[in-house]
């Protein structure tokens, strides 16, 4: 045996002993992530009866808190930021090969777009639509979305366009809205070059997505240089940023996977902002005395109808105004990301709308008070409610056994509308 071989044992068994408590360290991570994910899933949701499948949502629940802890804990140990976790995670989900669709990314005046176009021949131009990705261009971007995205161009057989907004908090708003604009523009004036009819795109988006696409629609409404979008598909929209305890948020504040709190934060994770005042934003702390009358024409329980308010609905006042607070959220109050308190002459101009709300989300309410407000001026809206629907349905479309199942019977009505457009 030479000098050199003990040198070299010992090195093994360190590196060996080293490896080991690796391990050990990343199993108990683990364990204790799983009981944690367990420990707030009992102590902090609620799964009203009405939803039929409890136990398929719960295991969903779990698994959203173990990759949020998870994030949390790389965040805390300045690893990563943990919406850059939360990006590998979504945009990670893997999808199987696609046959029936031929797929590109391309640029849309600097824009990153995704477009998926359906293989079998059409007697005509198509029609398209524009889809925006929920997840507040933090996470689950395209490709969190490809199974959407797929799915609406095969079976309504339509030339989607999905938006690969910048990315944020890196990038602050209004950049995500512009890059929307952009891409709808480009798509509108050039929609000849990709198979499809000018005047029969539309525009969509699901969760902020929705937001975005109301925002969309909304700024071209007027615009006369460009063809006019043929219709707005919003899936389960956040609306509004002035009254969080309209009925959908007092019952569903704990109903996963967006509960009230966690809303929130993505909110101000958007805004990068760190702002721990949660409490006073739930109370509408940030909304001045002095914006009521404009906000309050529109947005009020009084306009929800009494159907919505039957599992328990009490008026809370508002908490004492903070300026502090005001500050930090004010750019959520105008128009831009709260679509619903545009005014009136520019509703008046908004194409024809599809509206999906599900009963237990916290921003049911958003989309009953938009329908609303379309149909008072003369929108025509066809609206979908899915009776015992959770915020965020339609994502896990094409996953087996992870699919809702109130997941396809919500697609059968979006592409129903699609097909007459």
């Amino acid at each position: 045996m030479t000098s050199s071989e003990p040198s070299f044992l010992a090195t093994r068994m360190v590196l060996g002993q080293m490896l080991g408590v690796l391990s050990y360290a990343i199993l108990f991570i683990l364990c204790s992530l799983i009981a944690w994910a367990l420990y707030y899933d009992i102590t902090r949701t609620h799964l009203p009866p009405g939803i039929s499948y409890t136990a398929k949502l719960r295991l969903a629940s779990i698994l959203v808190n173990i990759f949020f802890g998870l994030a949390l804990i790389l965040e805390k140990l300045r690893i990563c930021q943990r919406y850059k976790v939360w990006r590998l995670i979504f945009n990670g989900i893997p999808t199987t090969k696609c046959t029936t669709l031929i797929i590109k990314d391309l640029l849309f005046d600097n824009v990153t777009v995704r477009v998926y176009w359906p293989k079998t021949p059409a007697a005509s131009n198509r029609r398209g639509m524009v889809f925006i990705p929920g997840g507040l261009a933090i996470f689950a971007g395209i490709k969190g979305y490809e199974r959407v995205c797929r799915h609406i161009a095969l079976k309504s057989d339509t030339v989607v366009v999905s938006v690969g907004c910048r990315e944020a908090p890196e990038h602050p708003p209004p950049s995500q809205q512009l890059d929307c604009i952009t891409a709808t523009v480009h798509f509108l004036k050039n929609a000849q070059e990709y198979g499809v009819d000018p005047h029969r795109i539309s525009v969509g988006g699901d969760s902020s997505g929705g937001t975005f696409a109301a925002t969309v629609c909304q700024r071209l409404a007027t615009r006369k240089d460009i063809p006019r979008l043929r219709a707005q598909l919003l899936f389960y929209p956040f609306l509004q940023a002035f009254d969080f305890n309209l009925p959908s948020y007092q019952q569903n504040e704990s109903v996963p996977p967006l509960f009230k709190k966690r809303m929130l934060k993505f909110g101000l994770q958007y805004l990068n902002e760190e702002f721990k005042d949660l409490e006073g934003m739930m109370r509408n702390a940030h909304v001045a005395r002095e914006m009521e009358p404009k906000y309050r024409k529109w947005i009020h329980a009084d306009y929800i109808p009494e159907e919505f308010k039957a599992r328990g609905y009490v008026p809370v006042a508002p908490a004492p105004f903070s300026e502090k607070l005001h500050e930090v959220i004010k750019g959520c109050l105008e128009d831009v990301l709260s679509p619903l308190v545009a005014e009136d002459d520019v509703i008046h101009e908004l194409p024809e709308t599809f509206i999906l709300t599900c009963e237990y989300d916290v921003l049911r309410d958003d989309g009953l008070l938009y329908k609303k407000r379309l149909e008072d001026n003369g929108v025509p809206v066809t609206w979908h409610h899915s009776k015992d629907g959770v915020h965020g349905i339609l994502y896990p479309v094409d996953c087996g056994p992870l699919q809702f199942p109130n997941t396809q019977p919500s697609f059968h009505h979006i592409i129903h509308f699609l097909k007459r457009l």
